[in-house]
């Protein structure tokens, strides 16, 4: 029971990442069930965070989850129960409103926003955040593939293999085509089995035949293949063609399913 409990607690601190907000939350919380007069909002926004957080580190509430979905490594999702920003702004409006005075109500807001920066970072100086390309927020070369493939109005949705790095981004811009394996795939702790991905992604070195074997069996009309991506073969010499090449990616198409 204790190590599922140390299991829970550090899950719990990798959730909230820095300290200062989880003491934020639980304050809040605390202040809510001692300033708040209607009942229901006293229940919502601060004695059920508490329980969750409380429930959350409680070793048989993992148990049973586990037992349930048979899963432990989404167990963190309970979190997303505590509705943590509605508690902690709550909290801090009731609280500059309290007092009476306009300089006491500033002097509360000013010490509380400098205790809300300082529990978190700029996300604007994160490693991954970019500026963005398009109204679409996604790689400006996922949407000229995506447009030099996609069937026309009226016409059938068709199958395209892409490489892992941009599977994310063709679902969210265009449904209209289809991918042997998606985000499953990506995540490699699910460890599902998908053909077209064993060969294209795994190996160091694609085997072209083998390739494309895969992808005509799952009705891929289409490849698309980074220029750096070695393969012991060109595609073009297995009958595919190369119908055009956008930024770092050779598209392919394969008459033999196009037809």
């Amino acid at each position: 029971m204790y190590g599922i409990f140390m299991e829970c607690w550090v899950a719990l601190k990798l959730y909230f990442g820095n300290p200062l907000l989880a003491i934020l939350l639980v304050a809040s919380a605390i202040y809510i069930i001692v300033a708040e007069k209607d009942l229901k909002k006293k229940i919502l926004l601060g004695i059920l965070p508490i329980v969750i957080l409380a429930g959350f580190l409680f070793p048989v509430t993992k148990m049973v989850y586990v037992a349930a979905f048979d899963e432990s490594d989404t167990y963190y999702r309970v979190l997303w129960l505590v509705p943590m920003y509605v508690v902690i702004g709550y909290a801090v409006c009731k609280l500059v409103f309290s007092f009476e005075r306009k300089m006491k109500q500033r002097i509360a807001l000013v010490i509380a926003l400098v205790v809300v920066a300082l529990s978190g970072h700029l996300v604007y100086l994160n490693q991954y955040m970019s500026v963005a390309q398009n109204l679409y927020h996604i790689p400006q070369h996922v949407i000229e593939i995506c447009d030099v493939i996609a069937p026309a109005d009226g016409e059938d949705r068709v199958r395209a293999a892409f490489p892992s790095e941009l599977v994310h981004f063709v679902r969210q811009y265009d449904t209209d085509i289809l991918m042997p394996f998606g985000r499953e795939m990506v995540v490699t702790q699910w460890d599902y089995y998908n053909p077209v991905y064993e060969v294209m992604e795994k190996p160091e070195i694609i085997d072209a035949e083998e390739l494309l074997d895969a992808t005509r069996q799952t009705s891929c009309r289409y490849i698309v293949l980074a220029k750096d991506r070695k393969i012991n073969k060109n595609l073009t010499t297995l009958g595919l063609k190369l119908i055009k090449t956008i930024d770092n990616y050779y598209i392919y198409e394969d008459p033999q399913v196009s037809s």
